[in-house]
């Protein structure tokens, strides 16, 4: 974690602009600044994704003084301490959002099982037929295109082929359990959504967008067999 962070720092250029007040934002306009911008952007995303708070001033300022061979104003002890502490406190945090998660996806699916209309079958999957295609099924070894909407069970959005406006091609068994076991049973033009448990999904370790142990719902519209 330290290492990594280290690293993406050096290359964070553009975060030496992050000093300046929304008054003072730089014009992008050469390459140089575009690279840059483009550097900084990704950065923070990794730190956004990753779930880290910064201070960002703090954060240009150590940027500005390693591209700018300064000295730095705290040892390699003191920040390695700090960094310590803020991994600590994350792990204990992704805990603590795992174990109410759990709690949260298991209410939902004792719920949502009683429904009319939604399945379940004996891996603890369950859907509902919104469109029931026709024709046969993928089985292992070929690939699909799709269309998708993914959620929380908060509704929160976390990926979308619809917003992009891009069906997306995948193998059949390059995915998670939960979409490879739906999907063997789906048809052509078949459209489903999915309720997938944590297990079956990305479980206790989660995702960049998908908190630890979350049951995620799926609206999936298999367009073709290949």
């Amino acid at each position: 974690m330290i290492r990594q962070l280290s690293l993406v720092t050096l290359s964070a250029l553009a975060l030496t602009f992050a000093g300046c007040t929304k008054k003072e934002e730089t014009k992008i306009e050469t390459d140089e600044q575009k690279y840059s911008y483009a550097i900084g952007f990704n950065f923070a995303n990794n730190l956004k994704n990753q779930g880290l708070k910064v201070d960002v001033p703090a954060l240009a300022q150590a940027v500005s003084h390693v591209l700018e061979g300064q000295e730095p104003v705290l040892t390699q002890a003191e920040m390695e301490e700090a960094m310590q502490k803020m991994y600590q406190a994350q792990q204990e945090q992704r805990q603590k959002e795992a174990v109410e998660n759990k709690e949260a996806g298991q209410k939902f699916l004792e719920g949502n099982r009683e429904k009319e209309g939604v399945q379940v079958t004996d891996s603890g999957l369950q859907y509902k037929i919104i469109e029931e295609g026709e024709g046969v099924s993928p089985r292992a070894g070929q690939s699909v295109k799709v269309h998708y909407r993914g959620t929380l069970i908060d509704g929160t959005e976390f990926d979308s082929s619809y917003r992009r406006n891009a069906p997306a091609e995948f193998p059949v068994d390059g995915v998670i359990p939960g979409w490879v076991e739906a999907l063997k049973m789906m048809k052509s033009g078949a459209k489903w959504e999915l309720y997938i448990p944590a297990e079956l999904a990305y479980g206790e370790r989660g995702r960049p967008g998908i908190p630890p142990n979350s049951v995620l719902i799926f609206e999936v519209e298999l367009l073709e067999i290949n």
